[in-house]
């Protein structure tokens, strides 16, 4: 009897550890609240921990050290007291380079429309067909969101299922009253996001994310210079790209997650190839134009 006890329990720490695709941190904050009692914001964090690490998002068997490393960062800005919040939301993602101890960031983005409900010890439900709540619409958004760069970055294009399930939560959620969801909310909401990730006038930036990694980044470990290279012969793909459309926000998302790093890559490269990447990329993202000013020193 207890070798069957001890059988069942493996199995359900079995299914519980498959159902982890997630690797997320998740951090509340509450600097602009005016309490003594962290309970409630204690526990918000340790359901959307729960939610979010405890759910499987991905159709494929995931060990646990190949679990996506992401974090969200929830910054209060009101709450009545009771279960009503304003908040921001930053929600980044990274996924390491083959053959070295360097992770590289795919997702860097600051969602301001954050409004949700939420009680003290209460569990998140989700469902695909209805809305539940925003909380809940918005985590598994950006999960699938998630999910998607990060299987753009190993396979060309093999994020389209997720963006197509992030889609599906936007749809649905666009039946709430919640800002982010809509069109006309703004350029730069997860309507946008999720419109550009799923429109072909972006495929080349998907395209680029993958031959980037897994010809470039990937590579580096083993040969720096051939990978910078291969990096070069991409680079191109970035000029092509429409930032001048209604809602562009791929693009946004894409640099702030990349800039710093495609600085670093060329800090060391020949002057030539410095010179190139600056024209390429002061003109494929004039917003990060200082960051690049080093590529010409």
């Amino acid at each position: 009897m207890r070798s069957i006890c001890i059988c069942i329990a493996l199995s359900i720490l079995v299914l519980k550890a498959s159902a982890q695709d997630l690797n997320a941190r998740v951090t509340v904050l509450s600097p602009k609240i005016q309490t003594t009692n962290k309970r409630m914001f204690q526990s918000l964090e340790t359901a959307m921990k729960d939610f979010l690490n405890g759910r499987k998002w991905l159709p494929d068997a995931v060990l646990p050290h190949e679990r996506i490393a992401c974090s969200f960062v929830v910054n209060i800005t009101n709450w009545d007291g009771s279960s009503s919040f304003n908040a921001e939301l930053q929600v980044q993602s990274t996924r390491p380079v083959f053959n070295s101890n360097y992770t590289t960031s795919l997702l860097n983005i600051n969602d301001k429309d954050f409004d949700f409900t939420y009680n003290e010890g209460q569990t998140i439900d989700y469902s695909d067909q209805n809305f539940q709540s925003n909380l809940a619409s918005v985590m598994a958004f950006y999960a699938y969101v998630i999910a998607g760069i990060d299987y753009d970055s190993f396979s060309r294009l093999g994020g389209t299922p997720f963006y197509s399930r992030a889609q599906n939560v936007l749809t649905i959620a666009q039946s709430s009253s919640y800002r982010g969801w809509k069109a006309f909310d703004g350029n730069t909401n997860r309507y946008w996001l999720v419109e550009n990730l799923n429109n072909k006038v972006y495929e080349p930036l998907r395209v680029f994310l993958y031959d980037y990694h897994r010809n470039g980044l990937d590579l580096m470990a083993d040969n720096v210079s051939k990978a910078r290279k291969a990096i070069d012969a991409y680079l191109p793909v970035l000029e092509s790209v429409d930032r001048q459309r209604l809602g562009a926000m791929w693009p946004l998302v894409f640099f702030a997650a990349k800039s710093d790093e495609l600085v670093n890559i060329y800090a060391a490269a020949s002057s030539q190839e410095r010179v190139q990447a600056f024209n390429i990329l002061m003109k494929a993202d004039p917003s990060n134009g200082m960051k690049y000013q080093s590529l010409q020193k």
